[in-house]
């Protein structure tokens, strides 16, 4: 059975160790080669549009812009749809490869075999 990781971010600029704790985990795992799903929820969904992990600054953190390139190039991203409706976002307006996706896509993936979710 292959391991994988769900990782659910609720946090962006507003709680920035939290949020990038768990873009590093994101990337970690993709280096070590485990399959990744990373859920941009609440306020870390502006982190789905184009130049906005490039504005994330936290002191003697890995750039988030370049943590979620990393997760990008072999895992999947996800903007929360709910989230990104309040905050106006549409599929169009994402970087290419992040989709928005539902709570029910979010329960199918935590309730895979072999999943391990984390939520920061």
């Amino acid at each position: 059975m292959a391991r994988s990781m769900v990782i659910k971010v609720t946090a962006g600029s507003d709680a920035p160790e939290r949020c990038n704790q768990a873009f590093t985990v994101a990337a970690a795992a993709i280096a070590s080669g485990v399959p990744v799903s990373l859920w941009l929820t609440g306020e870390s969904s502006w982190f789905g549009l184009p130049g906005r992990a490039k504005e994330f600054s936290l002191p003697e953190a890995t750039p988030l812009a370049d943590l979620l390139d990393v997760v990008l190039s072999a895992g999947k991203v996800t903007v929360c749809t709910q989230c990104a409706a309040r905050r106006g976002i549409k599929q169009e307006d994402l970087i290419e490869g992040v989709r928005i996706a539902g709570a029910s896509t979010f329960v199918e993936e935590v309730l895979g075999e072999g999943v391990q979710a984390l939520v920061y």
